[in-house]
């Protein structure tokens, strides 16, 4: 089956203004967080530190894939394993699998006394290209197939020559490997996590700044097909944009906040040129999270604001008996939020950090169909659903 990743990335090369929009749930957290990473499971009480389980984190990757509403699903390579090679999840999917490619070492936040995050991030690798692709150390020609055919690389920048240097060696070196077996890419570039005394008086032109020189030598047939970078606001966001209107531009959501927070981001983003959100803790922490990817779906389509979104997913809750984290209110309120995996520990200027602008304000008619309750429906019915809508978006 045609992947919605492929068909939209064509449509942007052939013209960059087009709204197509790439949404991506990053369940690859795994990678960094340890028994965490699935999230709070819903049946803890008061302070308890109870987290849901690896499998259950794994069945909301089912469940999401199933719905069909983002066009690519994250994961570690374990996950890709079981999901991708072993299940077949994807083979009759419009959703592309990932895999996040390495994890260096700003991400290693285990609980308690781990302080990696507050150390300049080194590069590391744990998965390699051929377990990602097929599952073992070697794969044969006919095997590549088998598992993801996409990964997330991601790099930390410090201001440090020497240790910017080995990132960008370690980059080069995956991007070469990735390019003999055929594998694709994206590009994460987060803010410096440990700058000490040198953090860049102006952090959004320094990562706009890195990414242009990092593949102002790379060739088309080694270049990400896309980015994915904390989102600086609108200015930044132009600026990247206009630089370079062949380069696909995507944000990270980062911590989770308020509902408005993340539909907010995604709808501003796209304002000023992003065609990309990767959200992962936003999507994680969501009080139903099919709901709100569904909500996610209709602000990337241009099909709905954020503010009435919120409303929306509000009704939605009450529909289906589940008691929301906020009031509605609370919920409508923009917050500062994390944009990177750890404890903000970079003194990120504010002018770097994206300011609010007025709430848009609620369109009249709002040309989106009645929420299904997904999980009253049949594989088969889901499938149904999801193609019917997707007829309806692409013609």
């Amino acid at each position: 089956m045609e992947k919605s990743l492929d068909r939209k990335l064509a449509r942007l090369r052939e013209d960059p203004s087009r709204p197509d929009f790439i949404l991506a749930d990053a369940k690859d957290a795994d990678m960094a967080y340890g028994l965490a990473a699935p999230g709070r499971s819903p049946e803890y009480h008061g302070h308890e530190a109870r987290f849901r389980s690896l499998a259950e984190y794994r069945q909301s990757m089912r469940e999401i894939v199933t719905q069909g509403l983002v066009d690519i699903m994250l994961m570690s390579a374990s996950s890709n394993e079981i999901l991708t090679i072993r299940e077949r999840l994807f083979d009759d999917s419009m959703v592309t699998p990932a895999v996040r490619a390495n994890d260096t070492t700003d991400i290693w936040l285990a609980t308690g006394t781990g302080r990696y995050s507050t150390q300049p991030s080194l590069p590391f690798r744990t998965a390699t290209i051929d377990h990602i692709m097929c599952g073992k150390v070697e794969c044969r020609p006919e095997e590549r197939h088998l598992g993801a055919n996409l990964g997330l690389y991601s790099v930390t920048f410090n201001n440090d020559a020497e240790l910017d240097r080995q990132t960008l060696e370690a980059y080069k070196a995956f991007r070469l490997e990735a390019e003999a077996k055929g594998f694709r890419h994206f590009l994460e570039v987060f803010d410096p996590n440990a700058p000490g005394e040198h953090c860049p008086a102006d952090v959004a032109r320094f990562i706009n700044d890195h990414i242009a020189r990092t593949l102002a030598g790379v060739t088309s047939a080694a270049r990400p097909l896309f980015l994915k970078i904390p989102y600086h606001g609108p200015q930044a966001m132009e600026a990247l944009v206009r630089y370079d209107p062949t380069l696909i531009v995507g944000i990270l959501g980062g911590s989770a906040g308020t509902t408005y927070d993340a539909f907010y981001m995604l709808w501003e983003a796209k304002k000023y040129g992003a065609r990309a959100a990767l959200y992962g803790r936003k999507i994680n922490s969501a009080e139903h999270q099919l709901t709100f990817v569904y909500f996610l779906r209709l602000i990337a389509d241009d099909q709905i604001l954020p503010d009435e979104a919120v409303r929306a997913y509000h009704g939605a809750l009450q529909k289906l008996g589940i008691a929301p984290h906020r009031s509605l209110e609370e919920d409508l309120r923009l917050t500062h939020t994390s944009t990177g995996y750890g404890p903000s520990t970079a003194a990120i200027p504010t002018s770097s950090r994206p300011k609010a602008v007025s709430p848009p304000t609620t369109p009249r008619h709002l040309p989106w169909e009645e929420l299904p309750d997904f999980s009253k429906m049949s594989p088969a019915e889901k499938a149904r659903w999801n193609l019917e809508r997707w007829k309806r978006i692409i013609g």
